[in-house]
C-alpha cells in the first residue's frame, strides 16, 4: 500500500505522462522558484519518460495534496464548518498504473453561481490542469455525479473567493482495477492485467454515457481473447444498450474471434466481462467513441470541426471523419482555422496531438498531410473519391482544435480544338439537378442531355468566353457554374475553363465553392479522368474536330486561288 504526502497549494503542470506507480517522491526544485508566487516553495514530482510535474506550496493553509493509498477521503478545509476565504488547492489522486480512480462526492455546499465565476470545484481527468483533461465545473448545492478516470491519476481543484463561504464539500476515492463510470467523448478499455492473462473470478462492468457525448455510441474491440465455451458459459463479454444489464442484451462473446462493431440506440452501453474459476487468455482491448467523434459525410459539400470547437478539445481522443462521394469525384479540403498542440521540442515532429489526413477510407492509404500547431495550411486535393481524417490527442495540453471545410470536385472532362469547348459531366454525379442548372458563361448556354452525360459545346465567341494574355501565351476562359441552390440558400459552385487553342489544351480550376469568400485561394485541378482514361464511353468523349477540317480546307482553296491568279497575270 503507498503511503499519503499531503502538499499544500497550487499544482502547475509541464508536459507530463503519468506519476510513476504508487509511491511518491517529493524533490525540491533549484532554480524554478521564480515561477511560483511569493511566499509559495516549489517541488517536483517524477513523472513518465523523465518529465516532472511541479507544485507550489503555500504555507498555513491545510488542504490539497497528494492521495496515493489505493482509497482514501478528503474534504474542504474547515469541513463541515465553512472554508475560508481566498483559497486555492489541488489534491492529485494517484493509484497503481493499470487502474483507474473512482471518484465520488458524499455531501456538497458551495456558493452558487450560474457560470461557476465565485466558488467552484474542478475535477481534471489526470495530472496536467487544462481544459483538455476537464471533466467538470461544480458550485452551488448538486453534488457532481461520479467519475472515473481513464488513466491512474486525477485532479482536483478547489477554489473560494473573498465573498460568501459556505460548509464545502466530502469526496471519497478509491481504486478500481477494472470498471466504472465512463463519460468521454471517447476512451480505451482493457481486461484486467491485458495483455498478460486476466485473473479468475474477475467480474467487470464499465458503463459508458452520462456526459457531455450525445446519440450512439460505437464499440470496436481491437484485440480478443477470451476462454471459449459453448454458449460462452464460462469466462464472457456481454454488452447492454443501456446503462444496466435490465438494458436490451447487444451480445455475448468469448473465444478468439474479435466481436463485431457494435453501435447502441442510445446514449448508453453497459459493457460486463465475467471469469470463472480456471482457464483464462489475454483478455481484450477496445475503444469507444460518441457520434461527435467518428462520422461519415457523404454529401457533394461540407463542414466538420473537433469536438467542442472553438473551445478547447478533450484529450485522450482517437476522432475519425469519413468523407465518402461518388465514383469520379476528388475531394477538396480547405483549413479555415487551425490550433493543435505545438511539435515535440525533442522531433520536431507532430508526436502529441495532431490531424492526419489519408487517401481512401482507412489509414492504410496515402498519407495526404499531417499537422500539428498553429499553422495556415493550403488546401488539399484527394486523389480518389474518398478521404479519411484523423485527430488524435493525448492526456494533456489542448488547444482550441480546427475547422475544416470540404467540397468535392465534380468529375467532368474538357478538351477543345481551335474554335471549340466540349464539357462532359456523368449524369450519376449530378443526378438531383436538372441540365438548366449547369451552364458555360451564362444561362442560355446550359448544358445537354447526351446519353450518360451532361454535354456543353460551344464555340468561343459565345457563352461569355473572352480572349486572355497568360504568361506570354494566349489562352480563351470562360466559367463553368453548377448551381446547387436550394430555397433560399444560395451555393454555386464556379469552375474556371481554359483553352489554349494552338496547342488544343483544356484545363479546369475550381475557383469557387460553397462560401467563395473563405475559400478565396484556387488550385488547378489535374483532370484525373484523362489521364486514367476518362468516366464516360469513348464513343461519347470522341472529338468531335470540324473545325479543324474546315481551317484546312480554307487553307488549301486560298492556296489553288492564289496559283489561279499567278499564272493569270503571266498570261497577261
Amino acid at each position: 500500500m503507498g503511503d499519503t504526502r499531503v502538499l499544500q497549494g497550487e499544482g502547475v503542470a509541464e508536459r507530463s505522462g503519468g506519476l510513476q506507480g504508487s509511491g511518491v517522491s517529493i524533490v525540491p526544485v533549484v532554480g524554478w522558484s521564480r515561477c511560483c508566487a511569493p511566499r509559495l516553495h516549489p517541488i517536483r514530482l517524477p513523472l513518465e519518460k523523465g518529465h516532472h510535474i511541479h507544485l507550489c506550496v503555500p504555507p498555513g493553509i491545510k488542504c490539497g495534496g497528494v492521495l496515493s493509498a489505493p482509497y482514501g477521503n478528503f474534504s474542504s478545509p474547515n469541513f463541515p464548518g465553512r472554508y475560508p476565504y481566498e483559497t486555492e488547492c489541488t489534491w492529485l489522486i494517484v493509484v497503481a498504473e493499470g487502474s483507474s480512480v473512482l471518484l465520488s462526492f458524499s455531501h456538497f455546499e458551495l456558493e452558487y453561481h450560474a457560470a461557476c465565476a465565485y466558488d467552484y470545484l474542478q475535477v481534471y481527468n489526470g495530472a496536467a490542469r487544462d481544459q483538455g483533461n476537464l471533466l467538470g465545473t461544480f458550485c452551488g448545492h448538486s453534488p457532481p455525479p461520479p467519475f472515473s478516470s481513464a488513466w491512474h491519476v486525477m485532479a482536483v481543484v478547489f477554489r473560494s473567493d473573498r465573498h460568501v463561504a459556505k460548509r464545502g464539500f466530502a469526496a471519497a476515492y478509491r481504486k478500481d482495477a477494472c470498471g466504472g463510470q465512463l463519460t468521454g467523448l471517447s476512451g480505451e478499455i482493457t481486461s484486467p492485467r491485458y495483455p498478460e492473462s486476466y485473473p479468475n473470478n474477475a467480474e467487470c462492468r464499465w458503463s459508458i454515457g452520462g456526459g457531455s457525448g450525445g446519440g450512439p455510441l460505437t464499440l470496436v474491440f481491437t484485440d480478443f481473447q477470451v476462454e471459449g465455451g459453448q454458449g460462452c458459459g464460462f469466462d464472457y463479454v456481454a454488452l447492454f444498450d443501456g446503462p444496466t444489464t435490465a438494458a436490451p442484451r447487444l451480445g455475448r462473446y468469448c473465444g478468439s474471434t474479435r466481436p463485431p462493431r457494435t453501435v447502441s440506440s442510445a446514449p448508453h452501453l453497459l459493457i460486463l466481462f465475467k471469469s470463472d474459476f480456471n482457464i483464462g487468455g489475454r483478455g481484450f482491448k477496445a475503444h469507444f467513441y460518441w457520434g461527435e467523434c467518428q462520422e461519415v459525410f457523404t454529401a457533394v459539400k461540407g463542414n466538420l470541426s473537433s469536438p467542442r470547437y472553438p473551445n478547447f478539445y478533450p484529450n485522450n481522443l482517437k476522432c475519425q471523419w469519413s468523407i465518402q462521394l461518388p465514383p469520379g469525384y476528388r475531394i477538396k479540403v480547405f483549413f479555415l482555422d487551425m490550433e493543435l498542440e505545438g511539435r515535440s521540442s525533442l522531433t520536431g515532429g507532430c508526436d502529441y496531438d495532431h490531424l492526419a489526413a489519408f487517401d481512401g477510407g482507412t489509414e492504410n492509404g496515402s498519407l495526404l498531410g499531417r499537422w500539428c500547431g498553429r499553422e495556415s495550411l493550403a488546401p488539399i486535393t484527394s486523389r480518389s473519391n474518398q478521404l479519411l481524417l484523423v485527430l488524435h490527442t493525448d492526456r494533456n495540453t489542448a488547444k482550441r482544435g480546427f475547422s475544416i471545410t470540404y467540397v468535392g470536385v465534380v468529375p467532368m472532362n474538357i478538351s477543345c480544338t481551335r474554335t471549340d469547348f466540349h464539357i462532359q459531366i456523368p449524369v450519376q454525379s449530378l443526378a438531383q439537378l436538372e441540365r438548366n442548372r449547369i451552364y458555360l458563361g451564362t444561362p442560355s448556354c446550359a448544358a445537354q442531355v447526351v446519353g450518360r452525360n451532361f454535354r456543353i459545346h460551344t464555340r468561343f465567341d459565345t457563352c461569355g468566353t473572352e480572349s486572355q494574355k497568360r504568361n506570354n501565351t494566349s489562352v480563351i476562359v470562360s466559367t463553368l457554374y453548377i448551381n446547387f441552390s436550394a430555397g433560399d440558400q444560395e451555393d454555386i459552385h464556379q469552375y474556371e475553363v481554359q483553352c489554349e487553342p494552338k496547342r488544343k489544351e483544356a484545363s479546369v480550376t475550381l475557383i469557387a465553392g460553397p462560401d467563395p469568400s473563405r475559400l478565396s485561394q484556387a488550385e488547378n485541378l489535374v483532370d484525373a479522368q484523362q489521364r486514367e482514361g476518362g468516366v464516360t464511353d469513348a464513343r461519347e468523349i470522341k472529338s468531335q474536330d470540324t473545325s479543324d477540317i474546315v481551317f484546312i480546307s480554307i487553307c488549301i482553296l486560298a492556296g489553288l486561288l492564289m496559283v489561279i491568279a499567278v499564272v493569270g497575270l503571266m498570261l497577261l
